[in-house]
């Protein structure tokens, strides 16, 4: 089975290289893994650093949607998986998603277990409030069966932010999702509140598009958005209360941040 990587980037000469080093040490054969890279005109050596590890080294834009659907078109795998420029796959990620979807048919996207890697405060809150999303519909599924991407229409290119909750309730009606335990890392090393917050506020003006395309009464939607499942429930189910308990310190962490994300985008 070939199995095509899409990378999607924008000035990520500091992560793209940790990010195609993971692809290559993946444990699944390297003959049956595709590297494509769609950068979105980059103005540092992004794409000079990409180009070697894979000549399927592309420029698309305006945003991410329209390059993930512009590196899916070019490839040429039965599945795909995926990822951003400061993401690092675990040596088993690949080989995981394949033996689950040979092992049942009607699975036809995969979510894999995400942590939040970098160092100070603030970075072990995201990483432990991260911890809590895994195959919820705070997630969204990477590895993803082509055919069926292309059944469900591809990602909305009108949208830059929740363009992956909107492609999961499109797959949804078509097969089954599932998970694998071998995790990626989500490189936010260098975090800063303020960036933070301004990339938060940034997605949240494009929100009310997924919003008003699936109805604020749609049961994943009111999840998503709703006060109680975002701050309660996602945090509370399946006995996940425990690590709140566990954990007081960085749970007062989790939800400052929540509160100040939660009012960026109130004031949208």
């Amino acid at each position: 089975m070939l199995v095509s990587v899409i990378i999607t980037t924008k000035n990520e000469e500091r992560n793209i290289g940790n990010c195609l080093e993971s692809v290559l040490a993946q444990v699944f054969p390297a003959e049956n893994i595709e590297t494509i890279v769609v950068d979105n005109n980059s103005t540092d050596k992004t794409k000079e650093i990409a180009l070697k590890y894979t000549q399927k080294v592309f420029t698309y834009g305006p945003e991410r949607s329209a390059q993930k659907n512009f590196g899916i078109r070019k490839s040429k795998g039965e599945y795909f998986l995926h990822l951003d420029a400061d993401m690092v796959l675990s040596e088993n990620v690949v080989k995981e998603c394949v033996e689950k979807v040979s092992s049942d048919k009607n699975i036809i996207a995969l979510f894999i277990s995400e942590i939040v890697a970098g160092k100070g405060f603030f970075l072990k809150v995201r990483r432990f409030e991260r911890s809590f999303y895994d195959g919820t519909v705070i997630d969204a599924v990477r590895f993803i069966q082509k055919e069926k991407f292309l059944e469900a229409g591809g990602f909305d290119e009108k949208l830059y932010a929740c363009e992956d909750w909107d492609l999961d309730k499109r797959l949804k009606k078509l097969g089954k999702f599932d998970i694998v335990k071998s995790p990626l890392y989500h490189n936010e090393e260098g975090f800063s509140l303020k960036k933070y917050l301004a990339k938060k506020g940034y997605y949240s003006k494009n929100m009310d598009i997924y919003i008003k395309k699936w109805g604020k009464n749609d049961p994943d939607v009111k999840k998503q958005f709703g006060f109680y499942y975002r701050f309660i429930g996602v945090f509370v189910e399946n006995g996940k209360w425990k690590k709140l308990l566990r954990h007081p310190i960085l749970t007062a962490g989790m939800y400052f941040l929540k509160f100040l994300v939660g009012i960026k985008f109130l004031l949208r």
